[in-house]
């Protein structure tokens, strides 16, 4: 147990939770802009699978990296707006839709995989950047300046996404139309133009997500390859309050403790291993739970709108 108290053990976990949380943090911003107009996507996972095969394909046809990237986030924005067209037009039940996106998202990788890879293969993905000066400083430069593109992208996200939430118009938009739709509304805001516009560009994010797992992360594809973290990330929505800011701290202490559960198993340490993998779970549980009796839901999350008359 003393080697996780070691300075380098100490130091991996921490580079390898600020890498870890970049799936997190793409998928769950791209949730939270969607929930907060008050529409609620239960597929983000099936969007990160599917945006995870279309990058590592494209790559491994191409060798373009930013092929890759582009076509995770066409299909992810193909998911987005069919979620939206069944959520917003069709005015479906958002739980039970977003769980078919999953199960559909879930199946297509899967006959996607087999019929043009057909085996786990892997590629040369994005490689860690260094940034000048910032990489030199000791003990926190290697940590938060030594990352892959994407994950620099990640965090650079994340107050991008609070400043239009919170500090212009169409910020203001999403969060009256996720709060009072009737009133939004009668001031000429279009409802259903705003969550076509959040809940696609929760898919493009999604699609992101993935492509940070399949062609930067881990460089490899395989069936069911994000294993719930689309899931994990739609949690860290309500564990943050809905917010940015929040959000990246759900996602770093969720990888942190992912992070810890893998260097327990890599230094062999005598704890059960499932007793390792489940430990991120039940601390997603316990943080939900607290999380839960402190914040408020946006009021017409998962309330389809009827314009009257």
């Amino acid at each position: 147990m003393t080697q996780l108290l070691s300075a380098q053990v100490l130091l991996g976990i921490l580079a390898s939770g600020i890498r870890l949380a970049t799936p997190y943090l793409y998928a769950g911003i791209g949730e939270t802009f969607g929930q907060r107009s008050g529409v609620l996507n239960l597929g983000v996972e099936g969007q990160m699978l599917l945006g995870a095969f279309a990058a590592f394909y494209a790559v491994k046809r191409t060798g373009n990296l930013w092929l890759g990237l582009l076509a995770a986030m066409v299909v992810g924005g193909l998911m987005g707006l069919a979620m939206a067209f069944v959520s917003v037009t069709l005015r479906a039940k958002q739980g039970i839709s977003g769980i078919g996106f999953f199960l559909f998202g879930l199946g297509m990788s899967d006959l996607l995989f087999q019929r043009m890879l057909g085996t786990v293969e892997t590629v040369s993905g994005f490689r860690p950047v260094a940034i000048p000066l910032l990489s030199q400083i000791p003990v926190v430069g290697p940590i938060f300046f030594n990352q892959n593109l994407l994950v620099y992208f990640a965090y650079l996200l994340v107050p991008s996404a609070a400043f239009v939430m919170n500090k212009t118009t169409l910020g203001l938009k999403i969060r009256a139309v996720g709060e009072t739709p009737e009133a939004a509304d009668s001031l000429g805001v279009s409802v259903s133009q705003v969550r076509y516009i959040t809940v696609t560009l929760g898919g493009i994010l999604s699609g992101v997500a993935g492509a940070s797992l399949s062609i930067a992360l881990l460089n490899v594809f395989q069936q069911n390859l994000t294993s719930g973290l689309g899931f994990i990330a739609v949690a860290l929505v309500y564990f943050g309050g809905w917010r940015a800011w929040g959000l990246l701290a759900g996602a770093l202490l969720f990888s942190m403790v992912n992070a810890l559960q893998l260097w327990v198993q890599v230094l062999g340490i005598p704890i059960p291993s499932e007793f390792a993998v489940m430990m991120p779970y039940v601390l997603t549980i316990v943080a939900l739970v607290v999380a839960v009796q402190r914040v408020r839901p946006p009021t017409a999350l998962t309330k389809p709108f009827v314009r009257e008359g």
